[in-house]
């Protein structure tokens, strides 16, 4: 009998995944040299080694959680990812295409026949074909569909019918739940007709009998509970609860909030119609963390690392193309003080620093910013008190270390008023970073943008050609 590896930690992970490139890149060698081998019934030998070179790679994949593979075959190009693919034990695609990113799980499916994505689907419950459906074939759908009861088809409809960013869509539909007026001991032996229990089962919900949630029984308090007392006197009556409407998001941090395990569903009647599970949330939170990282570098969407060319291109072009703009505005800015430049040459050296310290500050500014927006955090009303702080921020870290630049500008070049014009542009392209950084997502917030889309990209324009204008125009001032 195959024992199934559990969840490693990083190191272990990162062993697995050279085990595997290891034996690919010694199955590539050998056939390559057998290809080239001239001999009697080549065709057959080829083969037979290929299947023997084979053999080692899936008997380390079969040993593998599927999570770990994975993360495999993310790591993988492409032809790699599908020879590990083809090799992977067929009951385990369900569970590894959910597992996988969405530009990879793309690359999957497209190479599966339609007959592998049914075998795969019926592999998973009905939350879990939720996740998956959006991804597959509509003919694959349909097809899987067929082969659930009604009460199934019913509960599948049901979440493809909300957003994906709904509770609706992520919700579990297997729960245990009871009545109010049974006794603990009816409850501990109605338990124990189940073979398992849903995975992560740290309550059962307490209904009246038309499905209205009325409480919530911790298995914890269960256990420790007087057999022949009643359901509705020792359970709890204050329970967070969600609606299938709900951002997703905001029910990751309530459960963040609230250190949940599970947590019921309920429609506009109060009635259960499903529930929560920490894992979905955990994949929430990473999820929005990466949306968080990849909108603030101004991509579109998460991109297959090894995703061919034209597919990256068009992942990036679109920032690119308005930060090529705004370098542009910058070089212009630049453009309107050559005179200057060309007569007080260490302008130009200098100015980079002005600039960039700028831009180091406006990024720290922003991303503290869409954090608190994220959680919840930051209201607008908020926004003139957070202003004032940011600035007093900026004007201390401006004379700081304005202050050093100076004096290091007027060791180099002996010019005291080059020094002062280092501190005064540095502190107040600080300040307009700090501007900038408070009310660009503020002001994409109000507008209903993701105000972490591009904003790294659009501070640093600021600051740039702001950095540019308030040294370059104090020095053409204040020197010449």
């Amino acid at each position: 009998m195959t024992v199934v590896e559990k969840k490693q930690p990083t190191d272990r992970l990162q062993e697995n995944l050279s085990q595997v490139q290891r034996l690919i890149e010694r199955h590539r060698l050998v056939e390559d040299l057998v290809h080239r081998q001239e001999m009697e019934k080549h065709d057959l030998v080829e083969n037979l080694v290929h299947k023997q070179n084979l053999v080692e790679l899936q008997n380390k994949l079969n040993q593998l959680h599927p999570a770990d593979i994975a993360h495999i075959l993310e790591a993988l190009p492409l032809e790699d990812r599908l020879l590990v693919w083809d090799l992977v034990k067929a009951e385990q695609d369900g569970e590894i295409l959910l597992e996988v990113s969405d530009a990879v799980r793309e690359t999957l499916i497209e190479s599966m026949e339609q007959h592998e994505l049914v075998a795969a689907a019926e592999q998973l419950d009905t939350d879990e074909l939720a996740d998956l459906a959006a991804d597959l074939p509509r003919q694959v759908v349909y097809e899987v569909m067929g082969t659930l009861d009604e009460q199934e088809r019913a509960q599948l409809q049901s979440a493809l019918s909300y957003a994906e960013d709904r509770v609706g869509a992520l919700m579990d539909f297997e729960l245990v739940k009871i009545r109010a007026d049974v006794s603990c001991e009816v409850v501990l032996r109605y338990l124990r007709r189940f073979d398992e229990l849903p995975s992560h089962t740290d309550k059962i919900f307490v209904t009246d009998e038309e499905g209205v949630l009325k409480g919530v029984l911790p298995v914890r308090k269960l256990l420790v509970s007087d057999p022949d007392a009643l359901v509705q006197e020792v359970m709890a009556t204050e329970v967070v609860t969600f609606h299938p409407e709900e951002a997703a998001a905001d029910a990751a941090l309530a459960f963040e909030r609230y250190d949940l395990v599970t947590a019921p569903v309920i429609d506009d009647r109060g009635l259960l119609i499903g529930r929560l599970t920490v894992d979905e949330m955990v994949d929430v939170i990473r999820e929005e963390t990466e949306s968080e990282v990849l909108n603030l570098a101004g991509l579109k969407e998460e991109e297959d690392l090894f995703a061919p060319v034209i597919d990256s291109v068009k992942n990036r072009w679109s920032w690119l193309a308005i930060n090529l703009c705004t370098a542009f505005v910058a070089s212009r800015v630049i453009g309107v003080f050559e005179g200057s430049i060309e007569k007080i040459v260490a302008l130009a050296a200098l100015m980079p620093i002005v600039a960039g310290i700028g831009g180091n500050s406006g990024n720290q500014t922003i991303t503290m910013i869409v954090r608190a927006l994220a959680m919840g955090q930051l209201q607008a009303g908020q926004a003139a008190r957070l202003w004032r702080k940011e600035l007093g921020v900026s004007a201390i870290n401006g004379l700081v270390w304005g202050g050093a630049l100076g004096l290091l500008a007027w060791a180099l070049y002996g010019n005291l008023a080059l020094g002062l014009v280092m501190v005064a542009a540095t502190t107040l392209n600080l300040m307009l970073a700090a501007t900038m950084g408070v009310y660009i997502p503020l002001t994409m917030e109000k507008f209903g943008k993701d105000p972490a889309v591009g904003s790294s990209v659009m501070i640093t324009a600021c600051t740039d050609s702001g950095g540019f204008f308030i040294f370059l125009g104090l020095a053409t001032l204040l020197l010449l």
